[in-house]
């Protein structure tokens, strides 16, 4: 193959990534858009920075060194960056080269001035933007200056930011390789950046427009504040003109220099409204071309633009596929599921498959369209208020959407708009016996499925799958199931409202519901303390789990042999074999199949364990429940006899008696479906998992787990012909990894716009972290900020900080003393638990990860819904 050093702009377009980088193939693309104007220039490809690189002493040794560092250590790649950019700088560029560069400016007037740009492999991709990673050079002059920038280009690569953003997106060093871009300068008049839609919210009809006087360097540096424009379908809706003391202006020799603006020209605006509308004219069309929104950077010359950059905005959240042009209103499922995660495509494609509502997917998240809702006023006041008691930035969201009247067609009433408050559990009788058949039925159903699944291979299993999913949503939508679950939450909302009417108290129903009967999801933390009862005696098991926390086995399993061979160690395995017998299908992020589950990874609980074997006393779990127990029923006691002492107190009491039955009888099997369908999905799992296998014995896939970037569909067909694309899979990788990057928003609409509600309380102290009460009480303690419940080290009295809390994490609630969470609502399993266990709890606390440090100390209302950062 023939190397080429040099290719002309106009050679090259969008697909030459690998030649000549993003920035250079954007431009490329650019240029070939009829009516956009793009400064003439070449760029000097990737095959010259790969021979250069060749010719660089040691290099191999030292990318080898950089690759090992923790991306935390600033210290080390700073030091060892610097190395290789000093080596890459010393380097003389061959003759060949050198001539191939020189002969290109030859062509272009060699002592005119140019950009020397830096254009990397990874950067300006549809995932990552790497914008300001490396470096570019402007108003530089001659071809010995032109040459030495090339350089300094190629050393870019090697920056400190650009070093640690690779490897914090876990990009091999070696894969990156850069061209540079040489590009005739232009002097402008203003200059600055485009966006095509809003940077903030999201929302894809609305552009934004930042301008400057002179060079774009002043905007990007941060010299001035710029004027913003906005333009919305065609027409500017808003201005904000900045007084620009300063800009950036070329040198007639080379080089750039600051200088201060005349203070007549200071206020006024860089562009006209009409250049603004035109300039939005011209990033349409470039966002027509590259099918996405784009970051613009231009240049105003003698009233005609240029564009010097584009590249893709990376930190939108896509919208869901609809292929209509209608309005449309998405709610998150991960914000009522409590896992913001993003799932791979399995899990998805399998929860989508299982749900009782059509759902749409958008950056690894799921959604559901509740336009036709919100659009008839009966199912719109329903479906509010259902919203808002499990969270109410949901409502806020959904409101402000509604208080544009022109987004959400008003439909008349069709059809039914769900039961009325308390209608689906009027005809249920407060009978224990009925959760007890419940679970029955839920455990015969799971019986028969694990039955069933065991002979069943190749296209007959997915055959089977199939009819078990209808199974699956039987299960799920038993009216009777149904019935219990309102009851419960039903008499919850009663005794909160009318006791806060009667006795002026907040939140009665929390202490009412503590150590309440039939809730798999407590026990399940409960049962986990006497499994570390079992193991607190022996010594040698209690060193061996120390260890373990620190080592990466090959095989799970192992690990359970290893115990065996321990004194005490065969009793310490049964207890934890028993409990994964009755919860191994749990794991953080559980409605995402692929996600590994405790049977499958048992080391995960690990550190909680021995937590529990250093925070409590044996028998504690039994002390616990039987403590809440008898503080609810001392509780209930109190609210009787105070409502007896009132005006019409007999009628009160009455009432409040039969709601607080219905509220112990009914709020445990809250949590029960949720284990049904997770005990379920592992069944479901198990099956694919073996189906996999075969397929990696036919040397069909490589590993098992890329089933996981797989759709069921997809599957299934690849089970069929024994045909994969490998690339497809890549390409799936490579988006979950970067979805990784975007934060799902709770409420999303079609154009874009990520909608995120507010609590609009007036109640709460100044500096005060806003959330919604969900578990009565206050508590003050030391902040554990966990994103990762496998790195929980947790003491008695500590305050668990995170993101959100599926039912995998209540063996931590255990050890804690109250719970703030970024996600939440008053029916969300992490509230149920909380208020099981008696523990004061605010979610739904926006940022709470970022704004509370890991080791503060902190103060949480659990009762008024707020969080004090104390120290």
């Amino acid at each position: 193959m023939i190397e080429r050093y040099v290719l002309d702009l106009q050679e090259v377009d969008e697909m030459q990534v690998a030649v000549v980088g993003g920035k250079g193939a954007h431009l490329g693309g650019l240029s070939r858009i009829e009516g956009i104007r793009v400064p003439g220039g070449f760029c000097v490809t990737t095959d010259a920075f790969r021979r250069i690189m060749a010719g660089a002493p040691s290099m191999d040794d030292r990318l080898d060194q950089l690759s090992r560092l923790n991306p935390d250590d600033r210290e080390a790649i700073r030091t060892l960056s610097a190395q290789i950019r000093r080596t890459i700088e010393g380097i003389a560029i061959p003759g060949d080269l050198a001539a191939a560069i020189t002969g290109a400016l030859a062509q272009r007037g060699e002592q005119a001035a140019y950009a020397v740009r830096s254009s990397a492999t990874a950067e300006d991709l549809p995932t990552a933007s790497f914008a300001g990673q490396q470096d570019t050079y402007l108003n530089v002059v001659g071809p010995a200056a032109i040459l030495q920038h090339v350089s300094r280009c190629w050393a870019s690569l090697f920056t400190e930011r650009a070093v640690t953003y690779r490897q914090r997106n876990g990009i091999d060093h070696r894969t990156v390789h850069m061209a540079v871009v040489v590009q005739h300068m232009v002097f402008p008049h203003a200059a600055g950046i485009l966006f095509t839609a809003d940077p903030v919210t999201g929302n894809r009809k609305v552009a934004t427009v930042d301008a400057g006087f002179g060079l774009g360097e002043a905007l990007v540096s941060g010299l001035v504040n710029p004027d913003v424009f906005t333009v919305r379908d065609g027409e500017g809706v808003a201005k904000a003109i900045a007084a620009k003391q300063r800009a950036v202006h070329a040198l007639p020799a080379g080089g750039t220099q600051e200088v201060v603006i005349d203070s007549q020209r200071q206020e006024q605006p860089a562009l006209t409204d009409a250049q603004v509308v035109r300039l939005v004219q011209i990033g349409r069309r470039i966002e027509a071309h590259f099918g996405r929104p784009q970051d613009v950077e231009w240049c105003l010359v003698d009233d005609g633009f240029q564009i010097v950059q584009s590249r893709p905005i990376t930190t939108l959240f896509p919208v869901p596929e609809t292929g209509d042009e209608e309005n449309h209103v998405y709610v998150s499922v991960g914000h009522g599921q409590m896992m913001t995660d993003p799932m791979k495509p399995l899990g998805l494609s399998m929860w989508r498959l299982t749900a009782m509502v059509p759902m749409h997917e958008a950056g690894g998240r799921l959604f559901v369209d509740v336009t036709r809702r919100l659009a008839s006023p009966a199912s719109r006041a329903g479906l509010l208020d259902v919203l808002g008691r499990g969270d109410p930035l949901i409502r806020d969201a959904l409101e402000t959407v509604l208080d544009r009247d022109d987004f959400v067609p008003s439909l008349p009433d069709a059809g039914p708009g769900g039961p009325p408050p308390g209608g689906a559990s009027a005809s249920i009788e407060t009978d224990p016996a009925i959760v007890t058949e419940l679970i029955e039925r839920s455990r015969v159903s799971i019986a028969a499925l694990e039955r069933g699944i065991r002979t069943k291979t190749g296209p007959a299993l997915f055959d089977f799958l199939l009819e078990a999913f209808e199974e699956h949503k039987r299960v799920l939508s038993d009216p009777l199931s149904l019935q219990a679950i309102m009851a419960g939450m039903d008499a919850t909302w009663w005794l909160n409202d009318k006791l806060q009417e009667w006795l002026g108290e907040k939140n009665a129903a929390d202490t009412l519901t503590l150590s309440a009967p039939d809730n798999i999801t407590s026990e399940m933390g409960l049962a986990l303390l006497d499994v570390a009862d079992v193991i607190r005696p022996q010594s040698e098991v209690v060193a061996f789990l120390q260890g373990v926390q620190h080592i990466e086995y090959a095989e799970e399993a192992a690990f359970l042999d290893e115990l065996a061979k321990l004194a005490g160690g065969t009793e310490a395995r049964d207890a934890i074999e028993a409990y994964l017998d009755r919860y191994g299908m749990r794991c953080v992020g559980e409605i995402d199949i692929t996600r590994p589950r405790w049977r499958e990874r048992p080391t995960t609980l690990v550190p909680v364990i021995l937590d529990n074997v250093r925070n409590f006393e044996p028998g504690a779990a039994e002390r616990r429940f039987e403590e809440g127990r008898q503080k609810a029923q001392k509780k209930e006691q109190d609210v009787l006899s105070r409502l007896r002492a009132l005006p019409d107190g007999d009628r009160k009491a009455d009432e409040a008696k039969r709601m607080i039955d219905r509220v112990r009888t009914f709020i445990g099997y809250r949590e029960y479906p949720k284990y049904g369908i997770v005990s379920r999905y592992f069944v479901y799992k198990r099956a694919l998992l073996e189906e996999a296998e075969r397929l990696v014995g036919a040397d069909v896939l490589p590993e098992k787990e890329d089933i996981f970037y797989l759709t069921f569909q997809e599957l299934h067909d690849v089970v069929r012909s024994h045909q994969v694309d490998d690339q497809l899979i890549q390409q799936r990788k490579d988006a979950f990894r970067a979805y990784h990057a975007l934060t799902p928003p709770r409420v999303l609409t079609s154009d874009g716009e990520a909608v995120t509600g507010a609590y609009r309380r007036d109640d709460v102290p100044a500096g005060a972290l806003v959330g919604l009460a969900v578990s009565a009480g206050t508590i003050e303690g030391r902040a554990r900020v966990v994103l990762d419940m496998a790195e929980a080290d947790l003491e008695a009295g500590d305050i668990l900080v995170t993101s959100f809390t599926d039912p995998s994490w209540s063996p931590l609630f255990v050890g804690i003393a109250g719970l703030v969470t970024e996600v939440g609502g008053l029916m969300t399993h992490g509230a149920v638990i909380a208020r099981e266990y008696g523990l004061p709890a605010v979610v739904g606390v926006e940022q709470a990860t970022r704004l509370i440090r890991d080791g503060q100390r902190i103060r949480v209302h659990g009762t008024d819904g707020y969080v004090e950062i104390l120290a």
